[in-house]
Formats: structure tokens, C-alpha cells, sequence
């Protein structure tokens, strides 16, 4: 008994498209014992901020953050996600600060972190993905919780 277990290039092509055309980041199509997958790598890309800028956009900011209350310093998630050293999630899942249950987390605010260096996981279909330092600096902002669903494009954490 021999099983038909041709790929139809035609219908690789329109699974491709779809992503292209989508936000999704793969997709997975099963037919009998067939089973195709078609996922696309997401790069997250973050922008730099020149050193003599630095001062001249951090002084007003100071200045705001000592004049008003302490309840207001904090900026919100909404101002986060587009700061310019936010690390975004590259897909849809759920986010985990450490790699097991009983185990410190890979990162606090405060740490320093290299290019590279392991920040989070994401589950995204019992697979567990690294998220990635894409540049080195300091942890100023972790603005998930651990086991906390979330989207693609998400902010995670903030590197500054």
C-alpha cells in the first residue's frame, strides 16, 4: 500500500504567499499523513541612538521626571513599545523569564546584557524559542510577566 505523499509545489507557493501578505509567521497545513510547514525567520531590529544626542534628549527628561510625582516617572507600556531599545517578540506564544519553574531568571532589571546573551523564551507550539540581546547594554524595563501570553511585535523588554 503506497502512500501519495507528493508536495504540491503550487500549494507551497500560496502557503508562502499567505505569509507574506500576513503577519503570520509560519504556518502548518496537514492532510493525511502529509504534513507541510511554511515559516518565515523574523529579525528584530533595533536603532541606536548617536552618544551626542544622549545628553542634549535626556536633560529635558530629567528635568520633567523631578517635577512630577514619583507615580508618574514610570513611562507607560504604550511609550515603551517605541523606544528605540525594545526588544520585540518575533511571534505569537508565551513569554517565560526563566528557563525552568524553580530557577532565577535569565535577566532582572538592572542587568547588563552582551549581544546575544539569552533574555526570555517564548513557547510557540511546544517549541521554546531564545529571545536574544540584539545589541549590548542595560535592562531597564521588563514588561512581561513570566508564563504571559503574547503577541507578535509585543515589546518585551527594553535595552538601553
Amino acid at each position: 500500500m503506497a502512500k501519495d505523499l507528493t508536495i504540491d509545489p503550487d500549494l507551497v507557493r500560496e502557503i508562502a504567499k499567505l505569509i507574506s501578505e500576513t503577519d503570520l509567521t509560519e504556518i502548518e497545513v496537514e492532510k493525511g499523513d502529509l504534513r507541510i510547514r511554511v515559516a518565515r525567520q523574523i529579525t528584530v531590529q533595533s536603532v541606536m541612538q548617536s552618544v551626542s544626542a544622549a545628553p542634549l534628549a535626556v536633560a529635558p527628561a530629567a528635568a520633567a521626571v523631578a517635577a512630577a510625582p514619583v507615580v508618574a516617572a514610570q513611562p507607560e507600556k504604550a511609550d515603551l513599545a517605541a523606544h528605540p531599545g525594545a526588544v520585540r517578540s518575533p511571534m505569537v506564544g508565551t513569554a517565560y523569564r526563566r528557563p525552568s519553574p524553580g530557577a532565577n531568571a535569565f535577566i532582572e532589571i538592572g542587568s547588563q546584557v552582551k549581544a546575544g546573551d539569552k533574555l526570555l523564551l517564548v513557547e510557540a507550539m511546544k517549541t521554546f524559542n531564545e529571545i536574544v540581546a540584539p545589541k549590548a547594554g542595560t535592562v531597564t524595563h521588563i514588561m512581561i510577566e513570566d508564563g504571559q501570553p503574547v503577541e507578535y511585535g509585543e515589546p518585551l523588554v527594553v535595552i538601553e
